[in-house]
C-alpha cells in the first residue's frame, strides 16, 4: 500500500474516531447524573445543599481525592471505594432502621422475614427519587437517619476520633487529615451523592447512573445484561481482528532490514550542535527525578502495611501517603515525558542539520520553566494535602484531586505552555528537513504529528472547573490519560524507534515508513474511542460501555506482532560490529516490547472486558497493568531515548557495560518480580473475593489486612529492592559518563 493511501486512512480514523468521541462525550453531558438543588427528608429537613456537594467534592480532592482510596472504582488502592463502602454500611444500616420502624430487630430475624426486608431495602435504595420540576431528591425518614448516623462515622475517621485509630492506619489516612467540621460535613455530603449515584436506577432504565457498579447483590447492584453482551461481543471482535492481521502480514510483509549495511556508524562523527549538547541536562534531571520517583513509591507501598509510619517512623504527620502516592504517580510522568522532550529537541537538529538562532537559549528556558513546574507542582500537592490551601486556592495551586492529574491549574497550564514551547522549538529545527521533501519526509510528518498531539492534548485536562460534575470530568481526564498517555505516546514511541533505526542504516526507509503508517492506523482505530473504556461505570449511558468494549479490543491488536518487532530489534543489535555501540538503547526497545505485550496486551486485556472490569476495577490488578505497562512500556522507552543522546553525546568511548548491564537487567527483573510476586496475587484474590462476597468487601479493611494479605504486600520488597538497585545503577552510570567511570577505551 503506498504513503498516499495510508495517509487517507489515517485521516479517515482520526476524524472518524474523533467525531465519535466527541458525539458521546455530549451524551455524557446530557445524561450525566443531576446534583440536585437540595437533598431533603420527607418531613422537609435540608440534610445537604447542591454546593454542599460540590464543595464536598472539592473537600474531598483537596486531601488527595482519588489518591486516598477511590470513587467510582478510580484512584488508590489501599483505601476503600469510598462509594462502595458507603453504600453497603448504608444498606446495613437502613436494614437496621426499617426493622426498627416496625419495632423489630434485624438481626434476629428468621432468613424469610430478613428476606422480606431486603425487597424493601432494594427499593428504598433503587427508586429514582430526584424530583426535576423540585430539582431536589427526597430520602425517607429512616434513610436520613443513617444519612446523619454515616456521616458522624466518617468524620470519626477522617478526624481524630480515637476510637478509629487502628481503622485509619489500616487506611494509611493521617489523624486529622480533614481539620475542619463543616469541611467534613460537605465532604459527607458528596460521598452520599456519589453513592446515590451508583444505586438510583436512571429514568426509564432498569440499571443505575453506573451499570449497577459497584457489585453488591444486598442491594441488587448485579452485572447487567449489557456487560455479558458487550464482552463477549469485544473478545470475538478480537480474535476476528487478530486473524485478519496476522494474514495480512503474511501477506504483505516486506522485509524492513537494509540489505546495505553501513560499515560505520552513520552517526559517529556527527558534532552535536549547542542545543542538542544543552540537553544533557535535562537528563541529569531525569535521573534526578527517577531517585525520587522511586523513594516516594517505596514509601507509598510500605504504608500498605504500615498505614502512619515507614518502619517506625511516624512519617505521616510530614509526608502522608496521599502525597507520596501523588508524588509517585506525578514523578513518573514528569521523568518520563522530559526523558521524551530532550529526545526531541536532539533529534530535530540532528536530522536537518540545522541549528536555528537562539535554539539552545529556547532549550535552557524551557528546561528552567520544566523545573519550576515540577517543583512548584509538588510544594503545590503538599500544602493542598496538609490541608493549607482554601479550596479556591487547592484547586489553582495545590492538589486537584484526580489521578496522573493531580498538579494544580495554574502548573497545568504552565506545563501546556511549555509543551506548546517545545513543539516551536521542534518544528523551527526541522522545517529544513520537511522542505527537502526526500524519503524521510513521511516519518518526518509523523513524528510532527505525534509530537504536536503530545504538546497540544494535555489541553484536555483543562476542560473541567473546580466544581465540574465528576462524570463530566472524568471524561476529559481520561482525554489526558488515555489520548495522551497511552495514545499520542504510543504513536511517538513507535515513529522515533523506527527513526533512530532508519537514520543508523539498519531499517529500509521506505518499508519502515509504511509499516509505521500502518502501525499508528491499527493501533489509534481502537485507541482514540478505546478512551470509553475507563468510563463504564462513570455515570456515563449504556452506549459508552458499548463503544469503549468493541474498540478497546482493537488496541490489543497490533500487540499480537510484538514478538516480531522484538525479534526484529534484536537482530539488528547483532547486525554489524559498530551497532554494538548502541547494544544498551536497542535492548531497552527489545524490553518496551515485552512489557508492552505483557503489560498493556496480557494484562491490560485481561482487565478490559466490561463483565472483568466490573469486579476488579480499581483492584490491585489494576495496579498491575498501570505499573507493567507505564513503567515497563513508556519508562523503559525513555531510558531508552535517554541512552541513545547519550551515546550521541559521548561518542568516542566505549561503554562499561558491566555497570549498565547490571542496570537493565535489575530493573526489568525487578519490575516483573513485583508485580507477579505481590501485587498480581493481591489482585487475584481481591478479584475472587469481589466475586464471591462484593466489591466492597474486596477492598475493605477486614480482607486486605488478612494475614496472607500482608505477606504478599511484605513480598513486594524483594521485586521493589531489585528495582531500586537497578534504578540506582542507572543513575550511577549516568554520572559515570561525566566522571569517566562509565567510559571505556575509544571506539
Amino acid at each position: 500500500m503506498t504513503p498516499k493511501k495510508l495517509w487517507m486512512g489515517l485521516a479517515a480514523v482520526i476524524i472518524g474516531s474523533f467525531t465519535i468521541l466527541i458525539f458521546f462525550g455530549t451524551e455524557i453531558y446530557r445524561t450525566a447524573p443531576p446534583v440536585p438543588e437540595r437533598i431533603v427528608s420527607t418531613d422537609g429537613t435540608v440534610l445537604a445543599t447542591g454546593q454542599d456537594i460540590r464543595e464536598g467534592q472539592n473537600v474531598w480532592q483537596s486531601i488527595g481525592g482519588q489518591t486516598v482510596g477511590s470513587v467510582w472504582g478510580h484512584g488508590a488502592y489501599i483505601a476503600p471505594d469510598w462509594t462502595a463502602d458507603y453504600l453497603h454500611r448504608e444498606s446495613l444500616l437502613l436494614l437496621e432502621e426499617l426493622a426498627k420502624k416496625e419495632g423489630r430487630v434485624y438481626k434476629d430475624l428468621s432468613d424469610e422475614e430478613q428476606a422480606r426486608y431486603l425487597v424493601r431495602l432494594k427499593s428504598a435504595l433503587r427508586t429514582n427519587t430526584f424530583d426535576e420540576s423540585k430539582n431536589e431528591i427526597s430520602f425517607s425518614a429512616e434513610r436520613a437517619r443513617v444519612y446523619n448516623a454515616l456521616g458522624r462515622y466518617y468524620a470519626s475517621l477522617f478526624m481524630n476520633d480515637p476510637q478509629m485509630a487502628q481503622l485509619r492506619n489500616q487506611y494509611a489516612i493521617a489523624e486529622n487529615t480533614v481539620k475542619d467540621t463543616a469541611r467534613m460535613a460537605k465532604m459527607s455530603a458528596f460521598f452520599a451523592w456519589a453513592s446515590w449515584v451508583c444505586i438510583t436506577e436512571r429514568p426509564g432504565s432498569k440499571v443505575t447512573y453506573t451499570n449497577n457498579w459497584p457489585h453488591d447483590e444486598l442491594i441488587g447492584n448485579i452485572p447487567s445484561p449489557s456487560l455479558h453482551l458487550w464482552s463477549g461481543f469485544s473478545v470475538l471482535l478480537l480474535l476476528t481482528c487478530v486473524g485478519l492481521l496476522v494474514f495480512y502480514h503474511a501477506r504483505n510483509k516486506e522485509e524492513e532490514i537494509s540489505e546495505q549495511m553501513p560499515k560505520e556508524d552513520p552517526l559517529r562523527n556527527m558534532k552535536p550542535t549547542p542545543s542538542m549538547r544543552a540537553t544533557l541536562k535535562y537528563i541529569w534531571i531525569v535521573a534526578f527525578l527517577i531517585l525520587i520517583q522511586m523513594l516516594s513509591g517505596v514509601i507509598t507501598a510500605h504504608y500498605g502495611v504500615e498505614g502512619s509510619a515507614f518502619y517506625g517512623i511516624p512519617l505521616d504527620k510530614v509526608l502522608p501517603q496521599a502525597v507520596s502516592r501523588s508524588w509517585h504517580v506525578q514523578l513518573a510522568i514528569f521523568w518520563i515525558a522530559t526523558s521524551w522532550l530532550a529526545t526531541g529537541l536532539y533529534i530535530a537538529p540532528a536530522v536537518s542539520g540545522h541549528e536555528p538562532k537562539f535554539q539552545k537559549l529556547g532549550v535552557n528556558i524551557l528546561f528552567i520553566a520544566l523545573l519550576i513546574v515540577v517543583l512548584g507542582s509538588l510544594a503545590g500537592q503538599w500544602l493542598g494535602v496538609m490541608q493549607k490551601l482554601g479550596l479556591t486556592e487547592n484547586f489553582l495551586w495545590g492538589h486537584q484531586g484526580y489521578e496522573y492529574v493531580e498538579l494544580g491549574r495554574v502548573w497545568q497550564i504552565l506545563l501546556l505552555i511549555g509543551l506548546v514551547l517545545w513543539l516551536i522549538l521542534m518544528i523551527r529545527a526541522l522545517l529544513p528537513a520537511l522542505k527537502r521533501k526526500d524519503g524521510d519526509r513521511h516519518l518526518l510528518l509523523l513524528f510532527v504529528l505525534s509530537s504536536v498531539a503530545i504538546a497540544l492534548f494535555y489541553g484536555a485536562g483543562l476542560m473541567y472547573g473546580q466544581q465540574t460534575n465528576m462524570a463530566i470530568a472524568e471524561y476529559w481526564r481520561w482525554w489526558v490519560v488515555h489520548l495522551w498517555v497511552e495514545g499520542f505516546f504510543e504513536v511517538f514511541a513507535t515513529v522515533v524507534a523506527a527513526f533512530l533505526f532508519t537514520r543508523l542504516g539498519l531499517l529500509r526507509l521506505k518499508t519502515a515508513t509504511t509499516a509505521v503508517l500502518f502501525s499508528t492506523i491499527i493501533f489509534l482505530s481502537g485507541g482514540i474511542v478505546g478512551t470509553f473504556h475507563h468510563l463504564y461505570f462513570s455515570a456515563t449511558p449504556t452506549a459508552v460501555l458499548a463503544l469503549g468494549a468493541t474498540f478497546s479490543a482493537l488496541e490489543i491488536v497490533p500487540l499480537v506482532l510484538i514478538g516480531y518487532e522484538a525479534y526484529q530489534n534484536y537482530q539488528l543489535s547483532k547486525s554489524t560490529k559498530w551497532i554494538k555501540a548502541y547494544k544498551w538503547p536497542i535492548y531497552c526497545f527489545i524490553a518496551m516490547s515485552f512489557w508492552n505485550f505483557l503489560g498493556a496486551g496480557i494484562f491490560g486485556f485481561a482487565i478490559n472486558p466490561p463483565i472483568a472490569l466490573y469486579y476488579i476495577q480499581g483492584l490491585n490488578t489494576t495496579a498491575v497493568h498501570g505499573h507493567a505497562a507505564l513503567f515497563g512500556v513508556y519508562g523503559i522507552l525513555g531510558m531508552g531515548l535517554m541512552l541513545f543522546v547519550l551515546r550521541g553525546l559521548y561518542p568516542e568511548r566505549q561503554w562499561n557495560d558491566r555497570l549498565i548491564g547490571w542496570a537493565f537487567w535489575l530493573i526489568n527483573i525487578g519490575l516483573l518480580v513485583m508485580v507477579t510476586v505481590s501485587m498480581l496475587p493481591i489482585g487475584i484474590m481481591q478479584a475472587v473475593a469481589s466475586i464471591q462476597e462484593g466489591y466492597w468487601y474486596a477492598r475493605s479493611a477486614e480482607f486486605m489486612h488478612t494475614d496472607i494479605m500482608q505477606v504478599l504486600r511484605w513480598l513486594r520488597v524483594p521485586g521493589d529492592a531489585i528495582l531500586a538497585v537497578g534504578e540506582l545503577l542507572l543513575v550511577v552510570f549516568i554520572v559515570g559518563l561525566k566522571t569517566g567511570w562509565s567510559l571505556k577505551e575509544q571506539r
